[in-house]
């Protein structure tokens, strides 16, 4: 397995051709997590697609808030790339795997126990709460797998490698297809069928690229012997992964809030919303790609001492993502309905996820800015400001906002929907002035 120095030579090459496989391999999982709503809105009923759409909201915030806390890995290995200190790399990946390992047995574990409570957390709907548990107890249970594929994928984005996390991935969109329409189009299991596919195609997928990553080698000084909790780099994997997973975590119990504000509103809104969410993942393809691909390009010049080239992979991804925002943010308010026909026959479900697009819209140029800036603070090892922006956005005005709209303007979904981007233009302000501090500071702590 390759890896790829960022430190020296072209700068928009190296970064475009490292993100496009990222940004492949996240359209490739938001589409496997989207496949278990599409085959469920084709072949069965709103109650159903309440209940993936509730539970898969629940799993996807798990999801990312594991993948944020792995990206202490990505960036304490850019680092050490970019010092030239393979040895210590080594070490990095065994300590990822045994800490990650106990923490996936522990969500695991947490799921199968907590699967009717945590439904009722969520509000879901009283027709699709025993769905919506039985589909969180299944995905929750596979959490170990969940774990595992992006704990590889955090390790190869490290070292620059991003098509073995693109293999990862499309190996477990395809089981995920076959298993749903297997048990949702065959079998009528509904939810449940979706969730059983789901933690089968991880599996498998997490099977595959053992078997690969043990075929074609690791190149860098790593064996089974630097396994083991090794409490100085765990500190530094945590110190870093950390704040980004409380963010996320926060942020997403943020969304949870909202969408249980929603759920009060029925069957139809919740559907409609889940859909919406699901598209939403498409539209920020590219800004998510870039803030990945970013910190592990800054994260290397960061650890070259090297902070120009950081500075210009920022603009560079700031630009590109901008123009595929221009263009997403036009489909998202002026094709809202048709777009989510996609995933649902219902005329009543694509309307309201419609008019929650068409507020999504202006997010779309919004987080042009905010992902790629998250991405180079993260490179740089400043996951704390990330922490604080995420949560100031999340509990000082998306929520607030969500309560308010509610309140006042009661199931208008439109005017819901308009929190988010209003998180997102704090978030982007606090960032520009963070930089601004940023790019004064003399010298750079690792």
């Amino acid at each position: 397995m390759d890896k790829t120095d960022f430190t020296e030579g072209k700068i928009i090459g190296p970064l475009l051709r490292f993100v496009f496989p990222i940004m492949f391999a996240i359209f490739l999982q938001i589409f496997y997590g989207a496949v278990d709503l599409l085959i469920v809105g084709k072949f069965s009923d709103a109650v159903n697609v309440s209940a993936v759409s509730t539970g898969s909201q629940l799993m996807h915030s798990v999801t990312i808030i594991l993948t944020d806390l792995a990206l202490g890995t990505t960036v304490l290995l850019g680092i050490f790339l970019g010092q030239k200190n393979s040895e210590e790399c080594g070490r990095v990946i065994g300590a990822t795997v045994a800490l990650f390992f106990s923490i996936g047995a522990a969500v695991s574990v947490l799921f199968l126990c907590c699967a009717e409570p945590l439904a009722a957390l969520m509000n879901a709907p009283t027709e699709a709460f025993v769905q919506t548990a039985s589909y969180i107890r299944i995905c929750g249970g596979g959490s170990v797998f969940i774990v595992a594929y992006n704990v590889l994928g955090s390790i190869f984005r490290g070292i620059g490698n991003a098509r073995l996390p693109l293999f990862t991935v499309a190996v477990a969109t395809v089981f995920n297809i076959a298993g749903d329409y297997l048990m949702v189009a065959v079998f009528h299991m509904g939810a449940t069928g979706a969730a059983i596919a789901t933690v089968f195609a991880q599996a498998v997928s997490v099977l595959c690229s053992v078997l690969l990553i043990k075929r074609l080698g690791l190149d860098l000084s790593f064996s089974v012997s630097d396994i083991g909790f090794h409490k100085t780099l765990i500190r530094r994997i945590v110190s870093l992964g950390l704040p980004i997973a409380l963010q996320d975590l926060l942020v997403g119990i943020s969304f949870l809030i909202i969408l249980a504000i929603v759920n009060r509103y029925g069957v139809i809104t919740s559907a409609g919303v889940g859909v919406a969410e699901k598209l939403c993942g498409f539209f920020l393809l590219a800004p998510i790609a870039f803030s990945q691909g970013i910190s592990s390009f800054v994260a290397q010049n960061y650890g070259a001492g090297k902070m120009d080239r950081a500075r210009k992979a920022l603009r560079y991804g700031i630009s590109i993502s901008l123009s595929c925002g221009v263009v997403l943010g036009y489909l998202a308010f002026f094709h809202s309905v048709p777009l989510s026909s996609i995933f649902s026959d219902e005329a009543t479900v694509c309307r309201a996820s419609g008019e929650y697009l068409k507020a999504f819209s202006f997010d779309c140029l919004l987080t042009a800015f905010l992902f790629c800036f998250m991405g180079f603070f993260n490179g740089c090892a400043r996951t704390r400001f990330v922490m604080l922006q995420g949560i100031a956005g999340a509990f000082l005005v998306r929520v607030p906002l969500s309560y308010l709209f509610s309140s006042w303007y009661g199931g208008n979904i439109f005017i819901l929907g308009l929190a988010t981007p209003a998180s997102s233009f704090v978030q982007v302000l606090l960032c520009i002035i963070y930089f601004i501090k940023f790019k004064r500071e003399k010298t750079f702590k690792i």
